[in-house]
């Protein structure tokens, strides 16, 4: 029989929840504010209530539910069930599966949302058919997930897969939101690339940049493109860093896929031909061998299709 789950993507901003067949189809969607403003226990009733209307969108009855999967924001500690701080949520100790579970009465299973993310990836998008996935997530900040013989990787306290933390420009580097010097996430995440960018049209240089109202990443991306050095420039340091990353990473878990999500990761030849050149300058040569890095294939639905795998696993 093919079981049905409800998974939902638990944001600062949306809640957006998803029934889900065994097989991955998505029957039908819902999304609601998360309306954080109102406290933690009403957030909780929120996302019980959401589940319960895309089941009901989806002609299930909530009896034919086999789980709700959860993937939420924060840090966590999977040994108790607990989330110990989310920001985006404004929650501290909460303990997800208790709570959820008295309000659902099915089993309910939760993880990191990126972890959530690359799971999903791993089992129906860039990384279909393998094992051993890394999934690099470009926002606004850079989020990472590991999944090695399909299952994620936590790490000892939950932290594993904190990839756009990886320190690559220690002494000149700008600082980072986690207080550290020079992070990946603040040279090669979309807030990165185009706080690089800001920076050199505010200084004067010569850059077909500054006819452009309202600056993007996007925008970055397209004019290095079109020839623009300024914009090439700024790029390529971005890739190059972002490149040295993944082969550090690639030398150390060894995938057989490294996805990359978020906005920059839909701009095409101009962010995967240096990405692969410098990913295999720096990378072990069986390993790059065994790597392929692919652009993520599910957009916004991988967090919901991962957090229903954790049910389905």
């Amino acid at each position: 029989m093919d079981r049905k789950v409800v998974a939902i993507d638990v944001g600062g901003t949306f809640l957006k929840a998803a029934a889900i067949t065994e097989a991955g189809e998505i029957v039908a969607k819902e999304e609601w504010p998360t309306a954080v403003e109102q406290g933690t226990s009403a957030v909780l009733d929120r996302i019980a209530a959401v589940a319960k209307a895309v089941a009901e969108k989806a002609c299930w009855n909530w009896g034919e539910v086999a789980g709700v999967g959860l993937g939420v924001p924060g840090f966590h500690d999977f040994d108790n069930h607990l989330c110990e701080e989310s920001v985006n949520l404004g929650w501290k100790n909460v303990y997800i599966v208790k709570e959820m579970e008295s309000r659902l009465g099915v089993p309910v299973r939760f993880d990191n949302d990126a972890n959530a993310a690359a799971l999903g990836e791993t089992w129906i998008g860039g990384g279909k058919g393998h094992r051993h996935t890394v999934m690099v997530t470009l926002g606004t900040g850079i989020g990472g997930g590991i999944v090695i013989d399909n299952k994620i990787y936590r790490g000892a306290n939950g932290m594993g897969g904190e990839i756009g933390h990886m320190v690559m420009e220690p002494v000149r580097g700008e600082r980072c939101n986690c207080g550290q010097i020079g992070c990946l996430e603040t040279i090669a995440s979309a807030t990165g690339i185009l706080r690089a960018a800001q920076k050199r049209v505010a200084e004067g240089q010569e850059t077909s940049l500054r006819n452009v109202a309202n600056l993007t990443t996007k925008d970055v991306f397209e004019h290095a493109a079109n020839g623009d050095r300024v914009a090439a420039e700024v790029i390529d340091y971005a890739v190059h860093k972002l490149g040295l990353a993944l082969a550090l990473i690639g030398n150390t878990l060894n995938p057989e896929v490294i996805v990359i999500g978020g906005g920059p990761s839909r701009a095409g030849d101009v962010l995967y031909k240096p990405l692969n050149d410098y990913f295999r300058k720096y990378a072990l040569k069986r390993v790059a061998k065994a790597a392929k890095i692919r652009p993520a294939e599910l957009g916004n639905d991988a967090g919901v299709l991962g957090a229903a795998k954790l049910v389905l696993s």
